[in-house]
């Protein structure tokens, strides 16, 4: 894969609002068609001005970061958080935010682990990308665009107004370990159930305030190490034994998020529990979400689940099933002890679950 940067003309003056870079990994935001108007093909967004003449508009400084080729967000592995954190990295100084153009499918994965691996982040890294290519007549990708890179741009008093990961689509931004894709026909791709928005775009864009992250007085620091070694278990009526036996002895497994119903509830199968049990006295870590959008595991509310409750399983709370397998793999991945690395995946790092 090569990385190519370069400078957007977007005529902006020499002591511009905000410097922005932008960030396309792929998706379907990224497709026009050819010159014979004929297949849609990845398109280059160091040419963007030519397709949202828009941002001649803009009095940013705008810079292109283009990734050859192009990325299936269903294809994104660590591999490219690792690399998309290494470039937020080099950048930092140099930007007062940054936008990331991804496909659709995979968006609230890759926005919960960078919110993770970007610690007292203090400046706005926006997800967007869209339902329709930028190449065809009625394509969201044009305003998605736009409105995310004036968020990125927007500051209060010199800093930036939404110092955190978001996910920017159909006319809201939320936080990015709060998302979930529940669409892929309609352009209200996304939501977050659990959590306020926290920004809405009409005429204007209104800022929900009390929502968002303040700024971390620490010094920015970035994490590039995720252990991949954790799986997801989803019960389900007439699961069985083997099905379970199967993925709790994976070969050098560390974590498992559990997505339970209701409120956290489990049968109360003893051939179930003596599972459980058994890989949580292995040293696997067990994360119980819920299988509700709207859910929250309260763990011991029911007697289903009052025995993950004194087995050891972990509460997740209200976190989604994409921001608990992310947070997993980045708890592990800092190699504690047992019991820090227990209470880290029960506590909220970066506003993913609700205190």
């Amino acid at each position: 894969m090569t990385i190519e940067k370069v400078n957007i003309d977007t005529a902006a003056p020499d002591n511009p609002e905000a410097s922005i870079l932008l960030i396309y990994t792929g998706g379907t935001i990224g497709m026009a068609y050819d010159e014979n108007r004929e297949h849609l093909v990845p398109f280059n967004f160091s040419l963007i001005v030519e397709k949202v003449p828009e941002l001649g508009n803009f009095r940013y400084l705008l810079s292109v970061i283009n990734m050859d080729p192009p990325i299936d967000s269903s294809n994104v592995s660590l591999k490219e958080w690792y690399m998309l954190v290494q470039l937020i990295k080099e950048n930092y100084a140099a930007y007062d935010g940054f936008v990331i153009l991804h496909g659709t499918d995979t968006m609230a994965y890759s926005a919960s682990a960078l919110s993770y691996m970007l610690e007292n982040l203090q400046k706005p890294v926006i997800f967007t990308g869209a339902q329709v290519p930028i190449g065809r007549t009625r394509t969201d990708a044009r305003e998605n665009l736009i409105s995310a890179l004036q968020i990125a741009a927007k500051k209060i008093n010199g800093k930036s107004a939404v110092p955190e990961v978001c996910i920017y689509f159909h006319n809201l931004l939320i936080r990015g370990n709060r998302g979930k894709k529940v669409e892929s026909r309609y352009f209200n791709a996304f939501k977050s159930e659990n959590y306020p928005v926290l920004a809405k775009a009409g005429i204007k864009i209104d800022y929900t305030w009390h929502a968002i992250r303040p700024h971390a007085e620490a010094h920015f620091k970035v994490h590039e190490h995720l252990d991949d070694r954790v799986a997801i278990l989803k019960l389900f009526p007439g699961i069985t034994a083997a099905t379970i036996k199967s993925i709790l002895h994976i070969p050098d497994l560390r974590g498992v998020v559990m997505e339970t119903f209701g409120a956290g509830n489990a049968p109360t199968w003893p051939w179930l529990l003596n599972l459980l049990q058994d890989a949580i006295d292995r040293g696997i870590y067990i994360l119980n979400v819920s299988q509700c959008d709207e859910g929250r595991v309260d763990q011991g509310r029911y007697e289903t689940s009052k025995y993950l409750l004194n087995m050891g399983v972990i509460g997740g709370a209200d976190i989604t099933t994409e921001a608990a397998i992310t947070k997993m793999m980045f708890v592990l991945g800092l190699k504690l002890d047992k019991q820090k690395t227990k209470e880290l995946l029960g506590s909220n790092l970066r506003g993913e679950i609700s205190i």
